[in-house]
C-alpha cells in the first residue's frame, strides 16, 4: 500500500501486474494445494475474464467509435467483413451479435466473473463426478485449454485471432476512468489482491474448506464418512477459477490488451512454478511466490548477460525447489517460526509445568 509514496507511475503499472499474479498464485495454491487439484489449464480461467472485460473496453475505445457507425463496432471487424456488409455490429458478420451485450461495461464485468465459474463449474462436474482423480485430471484440464486456444484464434472475425484485443478503452467506474498509470488504478489491484488473499484464507478454515483438506488427503474415507465429495471439489475449483478470472479482468486493466498468449500452456504451467515455488500448502506463499519469481523474471530478462538464458534461471530455481524445498519458501517460514516458538519463555514455563504435573502424578 505505501509503494505509490516511493515509485513512479511507471513502476506502479508494473508492480500492479505482478500483484495479478500474486492473486494467480492464490488460484492455484486453492485448487493445488487444498484441493488436491493440479489444474494445467488455469490460463483458461485468466484468459476468459480477460476476453470478457477486453470487449467491453474494446467496444470504449475510440477506434470502435469511428468506423462510419452511430454505434461502436471493432476496427477488427471492419477489416474482416465481407465486402458490403453492413456497418452494424448486429450484423457485420455472422456471430458479431454476440458483442451487442458488452456495450455496458457492468456486462463485462459480470461476464469475466461467471464464465470462468461456469466453465469451472462443467468441468469439475463430469470430471469428479465420474470420479476421475490425478493426473488425468491435469491431462483433462490440459487438453481443454489447448482446445480453447485453437478455438479463439479460429475465430479471427470475432476475437482478433492471434493479435488479441489491442486499443482498448479505460474501465470507467461512476465516471472516473481507470488509466493504468495512475495511483487509483494500481490501489485497485492492490485492494483486490488484499481482500481475496483474506477471503481466500477464511474460506479454507471452515468447516468446507477442512473438510476439502480431508478429501486431499484420503478421498475415500471421506466419501465413506457420507459427504458429498463431488460438490465439495467442484465448488473449490469453481472458486479458484473465479479468482483467476478476476485476475484476468485486472490484467486487462492495467494491460490494456487481451491475447491468447493467456491460453497458452506456458503460461499456465508457469502458475504452478509460482506456486511450488511460494509453497502450495500456503495461501499467501503462493502469492509472494508468483510476485516473486516474476520480479526476478523481470530483472533477470532484462539483465545484458541473461537476455536470452533467463529462462534457464527460473527453470534451475524450480529445480531447486522441488529438490530440496518441497513445501516452497512458505515451508522455510513456518520452520523458522516453529523454531521462534520454541525458544520463547512461555513455552519453557509451560513445558517445566507440565513436567511437575507429571512428576506430581507419579
Amino acid at each position: 500500500m505505501a509503494a505509490p509514496l516511493v515509485m513512479d507511475s511507471f513502476w506502479l503499472n508494473r508492480v500492479a501486474k505482478y500483484l495479478v499474479y500474486g492473486m494467480l498464485g492464490i488460484a492455484v495454491a486453492l485448487s493445488w494445494g487444498y484441493a488436491g487439484i493440479l489444474n494445467l489449464g488455469q490460463g483458461l480461467f485468466f484468459g476468459a475474464g480477460a476476453y470478457m472485460l477486453a470487449m467491453s473496453l474494446k467496444l470504449a475505445s475510440a477506434t470502435s467509435l469511428q468506423q462510419g457507425s452511430d454505434k461502436p463496432v471493432p476496427d477488427f471487424m471492419m477489416w474482416n467483413a465481407e465486402p458490403g456488409a453492413p456497418t452494424e455490429l448486429c450484423c457485420i458478420n455472422k456471430a458479431s451479435f454476440l458483442w451487442l451485450p458488452f456495450q455496458s461495461q457492468w456486462f463485462g464485468v459480470l461476464m469475466g466473473l461467471v464464465v470462468p465459474m461456469a466453465i469451472a463449474g462443467v468441468i469439475g462436474t463430469i470430471v469428479f463426478r465420474k470420479r476421475i482423480s490425478g493426473v488425468f485430471v491435469s491431462i483433462i484440464t490440459l487438453a481443454v485449454v489447448l482446445l480453447v486456444r485453437l478455438v479463439v484464434i479460429d475465430a479471427q472475425p470475432i476475437t482478433n485471432g492471434f493479435n488479441g484485443l489491442t486499443d482498448l478503452g479505460w474501465l470507467n467506474v461512476g465516471g472516473f476512468e481507470f488509466d493504468p498509470y495512475v495511483v487509483q488504478t494500481y490501489y485497485l489491484v492492490a485492494i483486490s489482491l488484499a481482500v481475496v488473499l483474506i477471503g481466500t484464507r477464511l474460506l479454507v478454515e471452515t468447516r468446507a474448506g477442512l473438510i476439502l483438506q480431508a478429501i486431499r488427503d484420503d478421498e475415500n474415507r471421506v466419501r465413506y464418512l457420507g459427504f458429498d465429495v463431488p460438490t465439495y471439489q467442484t465448488f473449490f475449483f469453481a472458486v479458484s477459477a473465479l479468482i483467476a478470472g478476476f485476475a484476468g479482468m485486472l490484467y486487462v486493466v492495467v494491460s490494456e490488451f487481451a491475447s491468447p498468449t493467456f491460453l497458452d500452456l506456458q503460461f499456465s504451467i508457469t502458475m504452478v512454478v509460482w506456486a511450488a515455488v511460494g509453497g502450495r500448502a500456503s495461501i499467501l506463499g503462493a502469492c509472494l511466490g508468483a510476485i516473486l519469481i516474476n520480479t526476478i523474471s523481470a530483472t533477470v530478462s532484462e539483465t545484458a548477460g541473461f537476455a536470452e538464458g533467463w529462462k534457464v534461471v527460473i527453470g534451475l530455481v524450480f529445480v531447486l525447489v522441488v529438490l530440496y524445498l518441497p513445501r516452497g519458501l512458505a515451508g522455510i517460514a513456518h520452520d523458522l517460526l516453529d523454531r521462534l516458538r520454541r525458544r520463547t519463555p512461555a513455552d519453557t514455563v509451560r513445558v517445566g509445568d507440565a513436567t511437575g504435573a507429571s512428576q506430581l502424578a507419579e
